[in-house]
């Protein structure tokens, strides 16, 4: 009992965390004056083990490419797209009509979303009428402390670099894989390469390299401040056509029939 009662206080301290971190930004903000308007805000879940909420708090500052590779120029991976390659596009690039996700691999909420639209998602695509578009972000390096969110994005820079593709299983995996929330595993770089073996072809010299170089920590940085540019204020968030998406009911994930019944509505399909 007294174990359960210290994860319940650990799992609550993390909550407290967050929501402290996003009470000073929102404060900084109002001192600057500054006018927020949330595009398609997630609401607060408090979903049974997820233990963390995944709010942006609309802050603004500039992320930096810390860690290996902080030195290093701007290195943009092949395949990126969108302004200053900031955006990853999956499916086919003249598809009519756009699936906008905006996510951060650290992002508990974001795991429940993959675990139960992940598949959809990429199933969406497969006519051509849709592509998404991922923006990316680290905002939860700073609100739980580490550097998960910046290294996993860095890596998935590198996987993208290998093909779409490449970066989409990679995506897959990493959230399949995330790590709880207390931890920062996906700071270390020895294990973003023993996940990356789930993902057949994706570990050449040259992924490795990038992985434990750091090479695309700048670009990630880039990656992340265009998310907190984006007006965007909580992940995971999805737009369809620039119509907000909505992901849950209360605490469940919308299933796959609903959520792609809310993306063929929000496309006119």
């Amino acid at each position: 009992m007294a174990q359960a009662n210290s994860k319940q206080s650990q799992r609550i301290s993390a909550r407290e965390r967050i929501q402290e971190a996003q009470r000073r930004e929102q404060a900084a903000a109002k001192r600057r004056q500054r006018i927020v308007i949330a595009v398609a805000s997630v609401v607060v879940l408090a979903i049974a083990g997820a233990g963390a909420i995944a709010v942006n708090s609309a802050k603004k500052d500039k992320e930096t490419a810390a860690g290996p590779g902080s030195s290093a120029p701007l290195v943009v991976p092949a395949n990126a797209s969108g302004q200053d390659g900031t955006v990853i596009t999956y499916g086919k690039a003249d598809a009519p009509h756009t699936m906008e996700v905006y996510e951060d691999f650290r992002c508990p909420v974001c795991k429940h979303f993959e675990a139960a639209n992940g598949e959809t998602v990429k199933q969406l695509t497969a006519d051509g009428q849709i592509k998404v578009e991922f923006h990316l972000a680290a905002f939860l390096d700073k609100a739980l402390g580490g550097k998960g969110s910046r290294t996993a994005l860095a890596a998935a820079g590198a996987a993208l670099n290998e093909g779409v593709d490449k970066f989409k299983a990679f995506h897959d995996v990493l959230y399949k894989n995330q790590p709880d929330e207390r931890t920062d595993s996906f700071g270390d770089t020895n294990k973003i390469l023993e996940l990356a073996d789930q993902v057949p072809g994706l570990k050449t010299d040259a992924f490795v390299k990038a992985v434990q170089d750091g090479t695309y920590a700048p670009w990630a940085a880039k990656v992340a401040n265009a998310f907190n540019d984006s007006g965007v204020q909580g992940t995971p968030t999805v737009k369809v056509d620039g119509k907000p998406v909505t992901l849950f009911s209360g605490q469940n994930p919308a299933t796959p029939d609903q959520f792609t019944a809310q993306v063929k509505q929000a496309a006119g399909l």
